[in-house]
C-alpha cells in the first residue's frame, strides 16, 4: 500500500481556507491549529491510508486522542478527499457528522472516538498488539497526543509497557505547547527515552524537520517525536 502523496498533492495552504469554513462556538481554535503541521505531513507524506482503503487491514492506523478542537484533522481528512468539504459548514451543529470530537462511526477514515485525555495511547498500544496477534507486521499505529495529557496515568503506564515489548509499529507524536502541569528533568523526550523509546525534539512547523523525524528508522523500539509548538496569545 503506499501512502496518500500523488502528483497532483494539495497546496497545505489548502487548509486555511477549509477551517475558515467552520464557524460556530467551541471552535478551540487554539487546540486545532497546534497540530495542523502535524497533520497535514502525517496524512501527505507518511501515512499509508487513503480514502479508498480505510478498511484495509494492512493500511496504517492514526489515531487522534488530542481530540478537542478537532477542526485541522477535519480540514486534513477534507482535503485528502475522505470526506465532502461541504460537511464543514455543519460543524458541531446536531446533525452534523463533525461533532466536537471526532466520533469513529460517523466519518470515514477515524479510527477512534476521543473524550477524557489518556485514552489514544492505550489504544495505540492495543491496536499493535492486536495487529501483532493477527500476523500484520507491516500497517503502523500513529497516535497523536498533548502534553498536557501526559499528566494521565494510563499513558504513563502505555509509555512504559511499549518501550521494553518493542512495539516497533508504535509512533506517538506529542503536541507540545507548554501547557502540561508536572515539569520533567529533561523535558518531555527524557521520559519516553527513559522506557526504551526512540525519540526526536523537532519543531512542529517545520514540515521537513516533521517528515524527516517521522521516517526516521527506528528498528525494535517505538517511536516518539516530540513537536514543540509556541502557544499563540
Amino acid at each position: 500500500m503506499t501512502h496518500t502523496t500523488t502528483a497532483a498533492r494539495r497546496d497545505h495552504r489548502e487548509t486555511n481556507r477549509l477551517m475558515g469554513m467552520m464557524t460556530g462556538d467551541e471552535k478551540h481554535g487554539p487546540a486545532a491549529t497546534s497540530t495542523l503541521d502535524v497533520l497535514w505531513v502525517l496524512y501527505d507524506r507518511v501515512l499509508r491510508v487513503a480514502p479508498d482503503t480505510v478498511d484495509a487491514p494492512d493500511r496504517d492506523r492514526f489515531l487522534l486522542s488530542k481530540g478537542h478542537g478537532p477542526m485541522a484533522y477535519y480540514a486534513v481528512l477534507a482535503a485528502h478527499g475522505f470526506f465532502g468539504e461541504e460537511l464543514l459548514p455543519g460543524f458541531g451543529t446536531y446533525d452534523s457528522p463533525l461533532g466536537h470530537h471526532p466520533d469513529r462511526t460517523l466519518l470515514p477514515g477515524v479510527e477512534i472516538g476521543s473524550g477524557s485525555l489518556g485514552h489514544g495511547l492505550p489504544l495505540a498500544v492495543g491496536s499493535v498488539l492486536g495487529l501483532r496477534a493477527q500476523g500484520l507486521t507491516d500497517p503502523r499505529v500513529w497516535v497523536l497526543i498533548g502534553d498536557a495529557e501526559l499528566d494521565e496515568g494510563s499513558n504513563h503506564e502505555a509509555l512504559a509497557y511499549a518501550g521494553p515489548a518493542g512495539l516497533e509499529q508504535l509512533h506517538t507524536v506529542v503536541i507540545d505547547n507548554v501547557s502540561a502541569s508536572y515539569a520533567r528533568p529533561g523535558g518531555i523526550a527524557a521520559r519516553f527515552e527513559a522506557a526504551g523509546w526512540s525519540v526526536d525534539t523537532v519543531d512542529g512547523r517545520d514540515h521537513e524537520a516533521l517528515y524527516t523525524a517521522f521516517t526516521a528508522p527506528h528498528p525494535g523500539r517505538p517511536r516518539a517525536v516530540v513537536a514543540r509548538v509556541e502557544p499563540k496569545n
